[in-house]
């Protein structure tokens, strides 16, 4: 093991503190008194009154924590492209678009039975790769309709018929269907201040529109249901739509903190920045809903954890009670794993029949097979990228968003968001280096160092220097590897060290040598690893990694000042990689660090957002949720040297 490779195990297995334990603490411990804040509110919800209020405050509050709702006024331009017969009933394959050129596909089964207006259901899909069409969940809707409900099953973005990034001519997905390309938009979306939920919720609800425009369907009385990141979309329209008249949601419903201690990261459009912060958790899905009919379907083997669902509904009896609707909350459980089983169908059928058309129906299994998945294809090609010229997607809507946000870009209220950002609620703490081990290098004094930045972490760095020197000013070094990869950059170093300055290699929270211990099996800076997870918890709590780490670069200049021989003033900071965005936020709202240099940086937040495909490992480690509504890093580099000159 090299000399460098040494200092790095010293800071991430230091005796003075588990730092490998320190990140997932401090996440944990914010999250758990958001939890106990909100169960605290609900438990003041006392009268019906209360209720109502609280549903008010849970719309506006979700739906503000995803950027809002696009607009709904556009026509749905509807058509049906082709029609599948089966006994006793048909099915239509439909395209209607959400949002100009933003093309849904769907099927709408539609019962022999209809002669009136009838109760309707939107079927909302989960995580299956062909969407509408996959056998789950066509075996759903067709116990559905064989209760005699009109069911409307529509493809989510990046699934079915819309994957977003199909080459057609290589017959390649550029990006992975489902979860890969939720979170290969959603990212981008996120650094717009958007979440990419508010394109699935919007969807959907454009979707409820479509059922409201046909002549069969009686629009007062329309349901929805669906599991997984069905689940999901069904709970954000209990939320958000208020026309929903019942509400299964299958294998999604548990609550924040039984999630938080499984070790897993969430689907982009299942991370609603600041809503555990605002004290919202699963309960509120519920809640938004009463006195509202509600079934939730859960399995006993789901990594979403039954407890959680049991004792989210256990809660929120007593609010069905207060509105005098007891009987209408109720759970359905099936003994099996993550999926809508035949059995939650046949509870979802007898559900909605009794609540929407009066009379419980429990269907026949005769009819219920699923069909050739390909026979339900809505367009030509069964892509709406190969098939409709000139259809958008989640990035040209995001690209949109962009270039509306840059034109009001502000710089007063720039600084002002991101100093709420970055400073915002840390507690303070003294930084009381403390001095690890130190020796002698190729001639390079050496020392490894520890410090505190706010209660409950530590940073850790290697300062290097010529021996024999006192009270040099310092260059902080942030690159890859951190302090384990200085042997890298050791020509540099040297060279730094030569013109009579000391380099300092900084290792910040979550980073290198003192990266957190992993809490699934998955690399820790990979998709759904570690750093993916842990962020996802800070982004509930409306925080990032991202802006822990440029608070950790705020405290540089006090931790310095502590070190003997060096000296805060004349403090420069040399960046190599994507580290450089800590660097320049922490400079914006800190003028003692605004000599920054990069190398090789992220540029702009501007080139990534703007590039339909880019690198996306390791996105979290780098990722300023909203930056772009109000500045971009080319921003922070002109506000800092303008003000440098004065």
């Amino acid at each position: 093991m090299s000399f460098l490779e040494v200092t790095g195990a010293l800071l991430g297995n230091s005796e003075i503190y588990n730092v490998q334990s320190q990140l997932e603490r401090h996440v944990y411990a914010r999250s758990e008194a958001a939890f106990r804040a909100g169960d605290a509110a609900r438990d003041e919800l006392h009268t019906a009154q209360d209720i109502r209020k609280r549903q008010q405050f849970i719309r506006s509050r979700f739906i503000q924590s995803i950027g809002g709702l696009p607009e709904t006024s556009s026509p749905l331009n509807a058509k049906v492209t082709g029609v599948v017969r089966e006994k006793g009933f048909r099915i239509e394959k439909v395209i209607f678009e959400s949002r100009p050129k933003v093309y849904v596909t769907a099927c709408m089964y539609i019962p022999d039975s209809v002669a009136s207006p009838s109760a309707a259901v939107l079927f909302l899909c989960g995580h299956g790769e062909q969407a509408k069409a996959y056998h789950q969940y066509q075996l759903v809707c067709r116990h559905l309709v064989k209760a005699g409900l009109i069911v409307l099953a529509q493809d989510p973005v990046g699934q079915g018929e819309r994957f977003s990034y199909y080459d057609e001519k290589r017959n390649l997905q550029l990006v992975q269907w489902g979860t890969s390309e939720h979170e290969h938009a959603g990212c981008q979306c996120f650094a717009l201040g958007d979440g990419i939920a508010r394109y699935f919720l919007h969807d959907a609800m454009r979707g409820v529109d479509y059922l409201a425009s046909r002549p069969e369907v009686d629009a007062s009385r329309i349901g929805v249901t669906g599991n997984s990141g069905g689940g999901t979309q069904t709970s954000m329209m209990m939320m958000a739509d208020k026309r929903i008249a019942a509400a299964a949601p299958g294998t999604f419903v548990m609550n924040r903190k039984s999630y938080m201690y499984a070790g897993q990261a969430q689907d982009a459009e299942q991370i609603w920045p600041g809503f555990t912060r605002l004290g919202l958790d699963h309960e509120d899905f519920i809640i938004a809903m009463a006195p509202r009919p509600v079934r939730v379907l859960g399995v006993k083997y789901d990594f979403f954890p039954i407890e959680g669902a049991r004792s989210t509904v256990k809660r929120c009896k007593r609010i069905y009670k207060l509105m005098g609707a007891q009987q209408n909350l109720s759970m359905v459980e099936d003994v099996s794993r993550h999926m809508y089983t035949q059995n939650l169908a046949v509870a979802a059928a007898e559900f909605f029949s009794q609540h929407l058309l009066g009379r419980k129906v429990t269907p026949s299994q005769e009819g219920t097979a699923p069909i050739e998945p390909s026979a339900l294809n809505c367009t030509e090609k069964g892509q709406v990228s190969a098939s409709i010229r000139g259809a958008r997607f989640v990035f040209d809507e995001n690209l949109q968003r962009f270039k509306t946000f840059a034109a009001k870009r502000s710089r007063d209220k720039a600084l002002k968001w991101l100093r709420q950002r970055i400073m915002g609620d840390r507690t303070t703490h003294p930084t009381n280096v403390k001095e690890i081990w130190s020796g002698s290098w190729d001639g390079l004094c050496a020392s490894t160092l520890m410090w505190w930045t706010q209660s409950g972490i530590l940073n850790g760095g290697l300062l290097l220097r010529e021996s024999g020197e006192s009270q040099l000013p310092v260059t902080v070094a942030l690159w890859e590897r951190g302090c384990d990869g200085t042997h890298e950059h050791f020509d540099w170093v040297l060279k730094t060290c030569k013109s009579g300055r000391a380099v300092l290699v900084v290792d910040v929270v979550g980073w290198a040598a003192i990266q957190p211990n992993a809490l699934n099996h998955r690399d820790k800076r990979a998709f759904y690893g570690t750093i993916h997870l842990l962020n996802n918890n800070l982004m509930w709590l409306g925080d990032s990694l991202t802006a822990m780490r440029a608070y950790d670069l705020t405290r540089l200049p006090d931790a310095i000042a502590e070190i003997p021989g060096v000296t805060p003033r004349g403090l420069k900071i040399h960046t190599e990689g994507r580290t450089d965005v800590w660097a320049e936020l922490a400079g914006a709202v800190d003028h003692r660090l605004a000599d920054i240099e990069s190398i090789n940086g992220m540029g702009t937040y501007a080139n990534w957002v703007s590039s339909r495909e880019y690198a996306s490992h390791a996105i979290h480690d780098f990722l300023m949720p909203g930056l772009l509504q109000y500045c971009d890093l080319d921003d922070l580099r002109k506000w800092r040297i303008k003000a440098r000159k004065r």
